[in-house]
């Protein structure tokens, strides 16, 4: 991404926030339906969103990507939190990140299964390879916390996969 193009975007001019917004769209849906599956749409454009509110204060236009990625991060855990209980027509409430034997179709399947702080962390190394420091940054909770979310995400996902 052009560092010149978000400077300008950030200036108010209208053509640069429009290529920005078209370069950073897939990227931000792509994060966002394997974070939050349900609720991707929701949360891509809620994410972008705040990425254009956003983008007045971020101070280092060469870091809009891992600025991008820490905002959509957020949007979409939080959406898949508010999501990942849904009430059934029934009334009924129903956990759907409780793994069943019924049509695992792929991998992306037994990501929506795990809990939304497991499947994050997950996405971000497996998918986005970053570093633990790097999650722990975007995500803004300790190292320790990221080591220990990866190693029950992983065990988690291979449980619900061998299932």
């Amino acid at each position: 991404m052009d560092p010149e193009t978000v400077a300008a975007a950030q200036r108010g001019d209208a053509l640069a926030l429009d290529r920005l917004i078209d370069e950073l769209a897939p990227y931000v849906r792509r994060l966002c339906a394997r974070i939050a599956p349900a609720a991707a749409d929701d949360a891509a454009q809620e994410a972008l969103l705040e990425i254009f509110r956003g983008l007045p204060s971020l101070r280092a236009p060469e870091a809009i990507i891992t600025w991008a990625r820490s905002v959509t991060v957020r949007t979409a855990a939080r959406l898949a939190h508010r999501d990942d209980r849904e009430v059934a027509s029934d009334g009924a409430l129903v956990d759907r990140s409780a793994p069943s034997r019924e049509g695992l179709v792929d991998i992306d399947d037994a990501l929506a299964r795990l809990p939304v702080p497991q499947r994050v962390v997950l996405v971000l190394r497996t998918h986005e390879g970053l570093s633990e420091q790097e999650i722990a940054a975007a995500l803004g909770i300790p190292m320790g916390t990221v080591k220990s979310r990866l190693h029950r995400a992983r065990a988690a996902f291979r449980e619900v996969w061998e299932a």
